[in-house]
């Protein structure tokens, strides 16, 4: 294994962590669909402790426009609904002292052009993530020619491993991207 395997080898894992990263963000942007993803962000202050709501409660989707939230603690429920107030998530909860029930509103055209626009920008932002991980590289590789630890066919041959890496990640945004926009049109 030389010195390019290995950045080919880091280069790969950062864009990885790049395209799961835009995933994990997309599926934080809300559809018509109920989803338990959405809730994933949300912390909540548990005894002074910041806590991500899926640990402290079981999260169903009992219907597609309903989501229920069930608190292992039912003295943390007024917690975890001000917590899903002050989401931003333009959801409202309703409780029944065990159980919060969170409907998920149709989304209106203008809202989905928004949300569609939201998610664009995000796509946008891992393949920044992508393309700066391939610029990284790309400087580690010249400095290996300037300082002759590998030569110039070497280092051409790296670099088109690394565009191509570049232009399947990049392209595995885009998939994602294309199916996201397409959930968020759907009505």
């Amino acid at each position: 294994m030389t010195v390019i395997d290995d950045f080919v080898a880091d280069a790969t894992a950062r864009m990885n962590k790049s395209v799961e990263a835009t995933h994990e963000h997309f599926n934080s942007v809300r559809t018509g669909r109920a989803s338990a993803a959405l809730l994933d962000r949300i912390l909540i202050d548990y005894y002074g402790t910041p806590s991500p709501l899926k640990n402290l409660a079981t999260i169903n989707v009992p219907e597609p426009r309903m989501l229920t939230i069930q608190p292992f603690d039912s003295s943390a429920i007024k917690q975890v609904e001000r917590a899903i107030l002050e989401s931003n998530l333009g959801l409202t909860p309703s409780n029944d002292g065990k159980m919060i029930r969170l409907p998920i509103p149709q989304l209106t055209e203008e809202r989905r052009k928004e949300l569609a626009k939201l998610v664009r920008t995000m796509a946008e932002e891992g393949r920044v993530a992508v393309r700066n991980v391939r610029r990284d590289v790309m400087r580690h590789l010249e400095e290996l020619v300037k300082n002759g630890e590998v030569g110039d066919d070497e280092e051409r041959a790296a670099e088109s491993r690394v565009q191509k890496l570049t232009d399947d990640h990049v392209q595995q945004i885009e998939e994602l991207l294309k199916h996201k926009e397409a959930e968020i049109m759907e009505v």
